[in-house]
Protein backbone atom coordinates (compact mmCIF):
# COMPACT_ATOMS: atom_id res chain seq x y z
CA UNK A 1 0.00 0.00 0.00
CA UNK A 2 1.71 3.43 -1.13
CA UNK A 3 1.20 5.60 1.86
CA UNK A 4 2.97 8.43 -0.40
CA UNK A 5 0.49 11.87 -0.04
CA UNK A 6 -1.31 12.31 -3.79
CA UNK A 7 -1.22 16.09 -5.58
CA UNK A 8 -4.51 17.09 -3.90
CA UNK A 9 -3.20 16.22 -0.59
CA UNK A 10 0.41 18.32 -1.47
CA UNK A 11 -1.48 21.55 -3.00
CA UNK A 12 -3.85 21.21 0.66
CA UNK A 13 -0.46 21.63 2.48
CA UNK A 14 0.83 24.13 0.64
CA UNK A 15 -2.17 26.42 0.85
CA UNK A 16 -2.38 25.54 4.70
CA UNK A 17 1.01 27.06 5.33
CA UNK A 18 2.15 30.02 6.99
CA UNK A 19 2.97 33.62 5.39
CA UNK A 20 6.20 33.57 3.71
CA UNK A 21 9.00 34.84 5.70
CA UNK A 22 9.33 38.60 5.42
CA UNK A 23 6.27 38.86 3.12
CA UNK A 24 5.06 42.16 3.89
CA UNK A 25 8.51 43.93 4.69
CA UNK A 26 10.16 45.87 2.58
CA UNK A 27 13.50 44.91 3.36
CA UNK A 28 14.21 41.25 3.09
CA UNK A 29 17.30 39.43 3.90
CA UNK A 30 17.16 35.59 4.91
CA UNK A 31 20.20 33.20 5.95
CA UNK A 32 22.07 35.66 3.67
CA UNK A 33 25.96 35.02 3.31
CA UNK A 34 28.48 37.16 1.24
CA UNK A 35 32.09 35.34 1.01
CA UNK A 36 34.92 37.05 -0.89
CA UNK A 37 37.81 35.55 -2.15
CA UNK A 38 41.20 37.32 -1.50
CA UNK A 39 45.07 35.83 -2.64
CA UNK A 40 43.15 32.32 -2.21
CA UNK A 41 41.93 32.65 1.03
CA UNK A 42 37.88 32.47 1.73
CA UNK A 43 36.54 35.98 3.70
CA UNK A 44 33.45 35.40 5.19
CA UNK A 45 31.47 38.96 5.23
CA UNK A 46 28.00 37.80 5.98
CA UNK A 47 26.87 34.39 7.39
CA UNK A 48 23.37 33.50 7.42
CA UNK A 49 22.27 37.27 8.30
CA UNK A 50 18.64 37.93 9.12
CA UNK A 51 16.95 41.16 8.77
CA UNK A 52 13.25 42.40 7.99
CA UNK A 53 12.83 46.25 7.28
CA UNK A 54 9.00 47.33 7.62
CA UNK A 55 8.50 50.16 4.91
CA UNK A 56 8.35 53.72 5.71
CA UNK A 57 11.14 52.42 9.39
CA UNK A 58 14.01 54.39 10.16
CA UNK A 59 16.75 51.80 11.40
CA UNK A 60 20.06 52.33 12.12
CA UNK A 61 23.24 49.05 11.67
CA UNK A 62 25.79 49.22 14.04
CA UNK A 63 28.86 47.04 14.83
CA UNK A 64 32.27 46.69 15.10
CA UNK A 65 34.57 47.55 11.66
CA UNK A 66 34.45 43.95 9.98
CA UNK A 67 31.17 43.12 11.41
CA UNK A 68 29.54 42.77 8.37
CA UNK A 69 27.56 46.25 7.97
CA UNK A 70 28.87 47.73 5.38
CA UNK A 71 29.05 44.70 3.51
CA UNK A 72 24.99 44.19 3.82
CA UNK A 73 24.83 47.96 3.19
CA UNK A 74 26.30 47.63 -0.52
CA UNK A 75 24.17 44.39 -1.35
CA UNK A 76 20.95 46.21 -0.30
CA UNK A 77 22.26 49.58 -3.09
CA UNK A 78 22.92 47.10 -5.74
CA UNK A 79 26.57 47.53 -5.25
CA UNK A 80 27.62 43.96 -3.59
CA UNK A 81 25.62 40.53 -5.32
CA UNK A 82 25.10 37.86 -2.24
CA UNK A 83 26.97 34.58 -2.44
CA UNK A 84 23.88 32.69 -1.57
CA UNK A 85 20.55 33.51 0.43
CA UNK A 86 17.44 36.01 -0.22
CA UNK A 87 18.15 39.89 -0.31
CA UNK A 88 15.39 41.61 -1.62
CA UNK A 89 14.96 45.54 -1.34
CA UNK A 90 10.72 47.27 -2.25
CA UNK A 91 10.08 43.98 -4.26
CA UNK A 92 13.47 43.68 -6.36
CA UNK A 93 15.41 40.34 -6.17
CA UNK A 94 18.88 40.96 -5.64
CA UNK A 95 19.77 37.81 -6.58
CA UNK A 96 18.73 37.24 -9.35
CA UNK A 97 19.10 40.61 -11.41
CA UNK A 98 21.03 41.52 -14.70
CA UNK A 99 23.08 44.17 -15.13
CA UNK A 100 20.70 46.71 -16.81
CA UNK A 101 18.32 45.22 -14.15
CA UNK A 102 20.78 46.44 -10.95
CA UNK A 103 21.32 49.88 -12.84
CA UNK A 104 17.67 50.08 -13.58
CA UNK A 105 17.56 49.51 -9.22
CA UNK A 106 20.04 51.46 -8.66
CA UNK A 107 18.92 54.26 -10.29
CA UNK A 108 15.00 54.12 -9.78
CA UNK A 109 14.35 52.16 -6.26
CA UNK A 110 17.48 52.85 -4.14
CA UNK A 111 19.22 56.21 -3.41
CA UNK A 112 22.54 56.52 -1.46
CA UNK A 113 24.30 58.13 0.90
CA UNK A 114 28.39 58.23 1.22
CA UNK A 115 30.06 58.91 4.64
CA UNK A 116 32.84 60.72 1.72
CA UNK A 117 30.82 64.07 1.06
CA UNK A 118 33.56 64.36 -2.23
CA UNK A 119 31.56 60.92 -3.24
CA UNK A 120 28.33 62.52 -3.50
CA UNK A 121 28.28 65.36 -5.20
CA UNK A 122 29.86 66.33 -8.48
CA UNK A 123 32.27 69.15 -8.14
CA UNK A 124 31.67 71.35 -11.28
CA UNK A 125 27.56 70.97 -11.00
CA UNK A 126 25.48 73.47 -8.11
CA UNK A 127 23.78 72.31 -6.03
CA UNK A 128 20.82 72.34 -7.55
CA UNK A 129 22.44 70.69 -10.63
CA UNK A 130 23.35 67.76 -8.58
CA UNK A 131 19.95 67.13 -7.75
CA UNK A 132 18.57 67.73 -11.38
CA UNK A 133 21.09 65.12 -12.82
CA UNK A 134 19.80 62.03 -11.44
CA UNK A 135 16.28 62.99 -12.84
CA UNK A 136 17.79 64.02 -16.11
CA UNK A 137 18.64 60.39 -16.72
CA UNK A 138 15.73 59.16 -15.17
CA UNK A 139 13.78 61.66 -18.79
CA UNK A 140 12.58 63.99 -16.54
CA UNK A 141 11.44 66.84 -18.18
CA UNK A 142 13.26 70.35 -17.43
CA UNK A 143 10.98 72.58 -15.79
CA UNK A 144 9.89 69.19 -13.58
CA UNK A 145 13.61 68.87 -12.60
CA UNK A 146 14.04 72.07 -11.18
CA UNK A 147 11.10 72.42 -9.27
CA UNK A 148 11.61 69.20 -7.72
CA UNK A 149 15.15 70.54 -6.79
CA UNK A 150 14.37 73.69 -5.33
CA UNK A 151 11.68 71.74 -3.38
CA UNK A 152 14.20 69.01 -2.04
CA UNK A 153 16.76 71.46 -1.13
CA UNK A 154 14.20 74.03 0.42
CA UNK A 155 13.79 70.32 2.34
CA UNK A 156 17.07 69.45 3.05
CA UNK A 157 17.62 73.26 4.79
CA UNK A 158 19.99 74.23 2.12
CA UNK A 159 17.31 76.00 -0.50
CA UNK A 160 19.52 79.35 0.04
CA UNK A 161 22.76 77.06 -1.34
CA UNK A 162 21.05 76.20 -4.66
CA UNK A 163 23.74 78.18 -6.76
CA UNK A 164 26.98 77.11 -5.12
CA UNK A 165 29.19 74.38 -6.23
CA UNK A 166 30.22 71.88 -3.29
CA UNK A 167 33.40 73.44 -2.88
CA UNK A 168 32.23 76.60 -1.66
CA UNK A 169 30.05 74.77 0.76
CA UNK A 170 30.31 72.99 4.07
CA UNK A 171 30.82 69.64 4.86
CA UNK A 172 27.33 69.51 6.16
CA UNK A 173 26.15 71.44 3.34
CA UNK A 174 27.21 69.07 0.98
CA UNK A 175 25.62 66.03 3.00
CA UNK A 176 22.16 67.65 3.04
CA UNK A 177 22.68 68.49 -0.81
CA UNK A 178 23.47 64.76 -1.31
CA UNK A 179 20.53 63.40 0.28
CA UNK A 180 18.54 65.50 -1.79
CA UNK A 181 19.90 64.06 -4.54
CA UNK A 182 19.28 60.37 -3.40
CA UNK A 183 15.53 60.91 -2.94
CA UNK A 184 15.41 63.38 -6.53
CA UNK A 185 13.90 60.03 -8.54
CA UNK A 186 11.45 59.41 -5.76
CA UNK A 187 13.22 56.16 -4.61
CA UNK A 188 11.78 53.55 -2.07
CA UNK A 189 14.69 52.92 -0.26
CA UNK A 190 17.36 55.44 0.91
CA UNK A 191 20.66 54.07 2.01
CA UNK A 192 23.36 55.99 3.90
CA UNK A 193 27.22 54.84 4.96
CA UNK A 194 28.27 56.92 7.98
CA UNK A 195 26.79 59.76 6.66
CA UNK A 196 27.67 62.36 9.49
CA UNK A 197 31.30 60.18 10.23
CA UNK A 198 33.39 63.42 8.76
CA UNK A 199 31.40 66.19 11.06
CA UNK A 200 31.19 67.42 13.95
CA UNK A 201 28.43 66.68 16.24
CA UNK A 202 26.10 69.92 15.68
CA UNK A 203 26.47 69.74 12.01
CA UNK A 204 26.04 65.86 12.25
CA UNK A 205 22.76 66.41 13.75
CA UNK A 206 21.54 68.86 11.40
CA UNK A 207 22.29 65.70 8.67
CA UNK A 208 20.35 63.34 10.53
CA UNK A 209 17.48 65.93 11.37
CA UNK A 210 17.65 66.08 7.10
CA UNK A 211 17.70 62.25 7.00
CA UNK A 212 14.84 62.38 9.45
CA UNK A 213 12.64 64.29 7.28
CA UNK A 214 13.28 62.66 4.42
CA UNK A 215 12.17 59.82 6.07
CA UNK A 216 8.93 61.31 7.19
CA UNK A 217 7.92 63.42 5.09
CA UNK A 218 8.54 61.47 1.81
CA UNK A 219 7.95 58.42 3.28
CA UNK A 220 10.95 56.60 2.40
CA UNK A 221 12.27 53.45 3.94
CA UNK A 222 16.22 54.28 5.56
CA UNK A 223 18.70 52.18 6.50
CA UNK A 224 21.71 53.76 8.37
CA UNK A 225 25.08 52.26 8.82
CA UNK A 226 26.56 54.64 12.14
CA UNK A 227 29.09 54.94 14.71
CA UNK A 228 27.85 57.94 15.94
CA UNK A 229 26.04 57.24 18.83
CA UNK A 230 23.64 60.20 18.83
CA UNK A 231 22.11 58.63 15.38
CA UNK A 232 22.08 55.13 16.75
CA UNK A 233 20.14 56.23 19.53
CA UNK A 234 17.56 58.56 17.93
CA UNK A 235 15.94 55.69 15.80
CA UNK A 236 13.22 53.83 16.25
CA UNK A 237 15.17 50.70 15.86
CA UNK A 238 18.85 49.70 16.19
CA UNK A 239 19.88 46.84 14.67
CA UNK A 240 23.30 45.65 16.30
CA UNK A 241 25.15 43.21 13.72
CA UNK A 242 28.39 40.55 14.86
CA UNK A 243 30.32 38.31 12.93
CA UNK A 244 28.48 38.50 9.98
CA UNK A 245 24.77 38.15 11.45
CA UNK A 246 22.33 40.36 13.53
CA UNK A 247 22.91 39.81 17.32
CA UNK A 248 20.78 42.07 19.23
CA UNK A 249 17.84 45.05 18.28
CA UNK A 250 17.15 48.06 20.49
CA UNK A 251 13.44 49.38 20.10
CA UNK A 252 12.19 52.86 21.20
CA UNK A 253 8.97 53.71 21.51
CA UNK A 254 7.44 57.24 22.99
CA UNK A 255 4.92 57.00 25.95
CA UNK A 256 3.68 60.07 28.07
CA UNK A 257 3.97 60.20 31.68
CA UNK A 258 1.11 61.68 34.38
CA UNK A 259 1.84 65.23 33.36
CA UNK A 260 1.84 64.31 29.19
CA UNK A 261 5.27 64.72 28.78
CA UNK A 262 6.59 62.48 26.08
CA UNK A 263 9.27 59.89 27.34
CA UNK A 264 11.50 57.64 24.95
CA UNK A 265 11.43 54.38 26.25
CA UNK A 266 14.09 52.12 24.79
CA UNK A 267 14.30 48.02 25.24
CA UNK A 268 17.27 45.78 24.23
CA UNK A 269 16.30 42.64 22.77
CA UNK A 270 19.13 39.44 21.50
CA UNK A 271 17.78 38.54 18.11
CA UNK A 272 16.70 34.64 17.03
CA UNK A 273 17.47 33.86 13.87
CA UNK A 274 15.46 31.61 11.71
CA UNK A 275 18.16 28.65 12.21
CA UNK A 276 17.12 29.09 16.16
CA UNK A 277 20.69 30.54 16.67
CA UNK A 278 21.36 33.55 19.95
CA UNK A 279 24.35 35.46 19.93
CA UNK A 280 24.37 36.15 23.61
CA UNK A 281 26.40 39.61 24.92
CA UNK A 282 29.94 39.42 25.41
CA UNK A 283 30.02 41.24 28.31
CA UNK A 284 27.16 38.59 29.72
CA UNK A 285 29.39 35.36 28.55
CA UNK A 286 32.41 36.98 29.66
CA UNK A 287 31.03 37.68 33.42
CA UNK A 288 29.72 33.96 33.86
CA UNK A 289 33.13 33.02 32.26
CA UNK A 290 30.76 31.11 29.53
CA UNK A 291 33.01 29.24 26.61
CA UNK A 292 32.49 26.41 24.23
CA UNK A 293 29.35 24.94 25.49
CA UNK A 294 26.45 26.10 28.37
CA UNK A 295 23.72 23.91 29.27
CA UNK A 296 20.08 24.80 28.82
CA UNK A 297 16.31 23.88 30.43
CA UNK A 298 13.27 25.30 28.91
CA UNK A 299 10.85 26.59 31.50
CA UNK A 300 7.18 27.79 31.87
CA UNK A 301 7.72 30.99 30.45
CA UNK A 302 11.46 31.21 29.13
CA UNK A 303 14.73 29.53 28.83
CA UNK A 304 17.53 28.81 31.28
CA UNK A 305 21.36 29.45 30.46
CA UNK A 306 23.86 28.49 33.06
CA UNK A 307 27.57 27.71 31.98
CA UNK A 308 29.23 24.03 31.85
CA UNK A 309 31.29 23.23 35.05
CA UNK A 310 31.34 19.74 34.37
CA UNK A 311 35.39 20.00 33.90
CA UNK A 312 36.23 22.33 36.70
CA UNK A 313 37.85 20.07 38.46
CA UNK A 314 39.91 19.11 35.54
CA UNK A 315 40.86 22.58 34.44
Amino acid sequence: MNDAPDLAELERRAAGRGPEYGEKAHIVCDNLVRIYQTEGVEVIALQGLDLLVGEGEMVALVGASGSGKSTLLNILAGLDVPTAGVARVAGADLLDMSGRDRLRFRRELVGFVWQQTARNLLPYLTAAENVEMPMRFAGVGRRERRARAAELLDLMGVGDRAAARPGEMSGGEQQRTAIAVAVANRPKVVLADEPTGELDTATGAQVFAALRRANRELGVTTVIVTHDPDVAGSVDRTVGIRDGRTSSEILRRTTRDASGREEVIAEEYAVLDRAGRLQLPREFTSALEMRDRVRLALETDHIGVWPDRSNDDHR
